[in-house]
């Protein structure tokens, strides 16, 4: 697969940039509805994509061969389907032929997520957990 061909697998759910936390006893990835500095809520899309990693060293770059490393990915995730060997769905842009169908169908957290540099600490954290569509406690 090229590089153009990977990165067209991405879904723009935008849920792998949200500020996430472990559960120390379980190890449950959960959720928050509070995204990276970088993310742009109202387009669901990164503000400096090609330099991402230069302002947030710790985002991580998907490649093929370490999406099977990285279990936090939403469940929902294109990529992480893809590893599992479970099909797109149907809002998914490689099947609908639309960018925007993620969102008119729900399954993206474009303009329901807040930077996180208007949240304070770890503690403000924990009061904005929030279960997306698609990922586990959702009940749909």
């Amino acid at each position: 697969m090229s590089p153009a061909e990977w990165e067209s697998v991405c879904d723009g759910c935008g849920k792998c940039c949200l500020i996430s936390l472990q559960d120390e006893d379980t190890d449950e990835i959960l959720l928050t509805d509070v995204h990276c500095k970088l993310f742009d809520g109202a387009t669901a899309l990164c503000s400096d994509y090609p330099n991402r990693k230069r302002h947030v060293p710790d985002c991580v770059i998907l490649k093929p061969e370490t999406v099977a490393e990285l279990t936090w990915m939403p469940q929902t995730c294109a990529y992480r389907l893809l590893h599992e060997g479970k099909p797109l769905p149907e809002w998914h842009h490689l099947r609908s032929g639309s960018v925007q169908s993620i969102h008119e169908a729900g399954w993206s957290v474009q303009g329901a997520t807040v930077s996180e540099l208007t949240v304070g600490g770890e503690e403000a954290l924990l009061k904005r957990i929030t279960v997306w569509p698609g990922e586990p406690g959702w009940e749909g």
